[in-house]
């Protein structure tokens, strides 16, 4: 399994940047692969070569926007003793004590605050599966209701993102019309750290119920719910502004590290059908009823039910990534 990390390195690399961006720029023109043709940009040539490499064999690439310094394996060093990685070419120390156990380490992007380690850490061994707990993520009320049908134990995360939604949306629209674009980008990258932050605890809490329960995880197939066009404008905002879709990643790659497995249901009905009888109840707000058995319940919560309970269950995120190869959802790790 691959993960990336994030780490403020708190050096000025600008020159190094820049010399980077000429190198690919010369990768553009000449489609070279030899360091010794951009010798005289005077780039360390284990980093000019990953950048001739990457833009040379791009057909498509026309011009450079955002570059980053590439560090092979080779050219990095880790002191196990001290916990700390080296990368000599750069003279970069950076903080290894919070790193997992890791096979090793692939690479090393540096940009112009932020090193990027991208590293293979062995997986898990699969826990022992005895029930399923199932998760409705929500744009209103809590981010995720977890339901376990074992033991009906219920627990709801995110309580407060709802008020983050609409305490951004205000300071952005008053910036937006008092034309502060600066103070807006610094508003939008708050919300961001926030989401983000919120996201891994939530997803962290959730892997680690699922642990403790021996359970497998069920979340439902958001997969092109935004395109859908019957939605209000308000859930819209809702469903755009928090990242269920990082919440989802960040679910998976935890749950991986864990040997937890996540599975996919339909999402058809799970809000509307009774959890109890399987009849299709009547659904107010937040409230649940159904007219056949007479069964109460709050809404998120009967649809947390209904997704633990799903029979038609997709295939596992775990044994996809492994037949896919898949590296998406870094943990991002910031020291």
């Amino acid at each position: 399994m691959i993960l990336t990390y994030k780490q403020r390195h708190n050096r000025d690399f600008s020159p190094e940047l820049e010399q980077a961006k000429k190198v690919a720029q010369y990768a553009i023109r000449h489609r070279s692969t030899s360091s010794a043709d951009v010798r005289h940009i005077g780039l360390k040539s284990a980093i000019s070569n990953q950048i001739l490499r990457k833009y040379s064999r791009n057909k498509k690439a026309k011009s450079v926007k955002n570059i980053k310094l590439t560090i092979p394996n080779q050219s990095i060093k880790f002191d196990e003793l001290r916990k700390e990685i080296y990368v000599p070419c750069l003279k970069l120390k950076l903080d290894g004590t919070y790193l997992p156990t890791f096979e090793k380490i692939n690479q090393i992007e540096v940009g112009k605050e932020y090193a990027y380690i991208s590293m293979s850490v062995p997986e898990a061994s699969p826990i022992n599966v005895e029930t399923c707990i199932g998760v409705d993520r929500n744009t209103t009320g809590h981010v995720a209701v977890v339901a376990n049908v074992q033991t009906g134990q219920v627990t709801k995360l995110g309580k407060k993102c709802l008020h983050i939604h609409k305490k951004y949306s205000r300071m952005r629209r008053k910036l937006q019309m008092k034309g502060k674009h600066n103070a807006l980008k610094k508003v939008k990258n708050r919300e961001q750290r926030i989401v983000r932050d919120t996201n891994h605890k939530i997803s962290r809490k959730i892997v680690e119920m699922a642990k403790e329960q021996h359970a497998v995880i069920k979340l439902e197939n958001l997969s092109g719910i935004r395109n859908n066009k019957k939605h209000t404008r308000s859930f819209n905002y809702s469903l755009n502004s928090w990242s269920f879709h990082q919440l989802q990643q960040f679910i998976e790659y935890k749950a991986k590290l864990q040997g937890v497995p996540v599975a996919y249901v339909d999402p058809a009905y799970t809000s509307q059908r009774c959890s109890k009888c399987g009849t299709l109840g009547n659904r107010n707000g937040k409230e649940f009823s159904c007219p056949a058995c007479g069964h109460v319940d709050h809404a998120d919560v009967n649809a947390a039910f209904n997704i633990a309970l799903a029979q038609d269950v997709n295939q596992s995120v775990i044994e996809r990534d492994m037949a896919e190869g898949s590296t998406d959802a870094p943990r991002m790790a910031m020291a």
